[in-house]
C-alpha cells in the first residue's frame, strides 16, 4: 500500500454515500463546509455536452475510469486544504458501482480504495422513495437506487469503514445530526 502525504489527510475528509435520489447532495450543500462535487453527475454532464461515450448507459468501464480519475483529483485537492472537506461519494463508491453492474473491480480501483482513505465514519443515505426524483443525470429507477445503496454500503464496509445511516428527516434535522457526529469525531 502506498502512502503519500495526500493520503494521510483521511481523518478530516468525510464521505456521504448511498443510492441516488436519497438527499445526499442537498444535505452536503447545507452543511456550510467545503465540498467536492459528485464525480458521476459531473462526468455525465460533461460527456452529454460533448457527445462522449463515458456514460453509464454506454460504457460502464470507461465511466468508472473517469470517476476514479475525478475522485483521486478531488481527494488531492481536498488534502491540500485546511479543515474538514466533505465528499459527495468517494473512491469505494466506484468499486460498489462496478459490482452493481456485474463487473470485476480492477486491481487499480481496489488499490485506490485501499490507499486513498477518508474519515473512518461514512454517512450513508438510505433509499427514500418519498423524495426520489429522476433528472437529466439520474435515470435509475427507485429499485435501482435501492440496489445502488446496498452495493456501495457493502463496498465501504469491505474497505473497513463504519457506516452511519442518515435519518429520513427534513434536511435541517439531517444537518444537525451530521454536525453532532462530526463534533464528536
Amino acid at each position: 500500500m502506498h502512502t503519500c502525504s495526500c493520503c494521510t489527510a483521511g481523518p478530516r475528509l468525510v464521505v456521504f454515500t448511498g443510492g441516488p435520489g436519497s438527499g445526499k447532495s442537498t444535505l452536503i450543500g447545507r452543511l456550510g463546509l467545503f465540498a467536492s462535487e459528485e464525480a458521476g453527475r459531473a462526468i455525465i454532464q460533461d460527456q452529454v455536452a460533448i457527445g462522449g461515450f463515458a456514460l453509464p448507459w454506454k460504457d460502464v468501464e470507461l465511466f468508472a475510469e473517469l470517476m476514479l480519475s475525478h475522485e483521486l483529483r478531488s481527494y488531492r485537492l481536498a488534502a491540500s486544504r485546511e479543515g474538514t472537506v466533505v465528499f459527495d461519494r468517494g473512491v469505494p463508491d466506484i468499486a460498489g458501482y462496478l459490482r452493481l453492474e456485474g463487473r470485476q473491480v480492477p486491481a487499480h480501483v481496489d488499490a485506490a480504495a485501499r490507499s486513498f482513505r477518508y474519515h473512518r465514519t461514512v454517512f450513508v443515505a438510505p433509499p427514500w422513495p418519498e423524495i426520489y426524483e429522476n433528472d437529466a443525470e439520474r435515470k435509475q429507477t427507485p429499485e435501482e437506487a435501492e440496489r445502488t445503496y446496498a452495493s456501495v454500503s457493502s463496498a465501504y464496509l469491505d474497505y473497513g469503514y463504519e457506516l452511519v445511516e442518515l435519518p429520513r428527516v427534513p434536511v435541517e434535522e439531517r444537518v444537525a445530526f451530521v454536525l453532532r457526529h462530526l463534533r464528536r469525531a
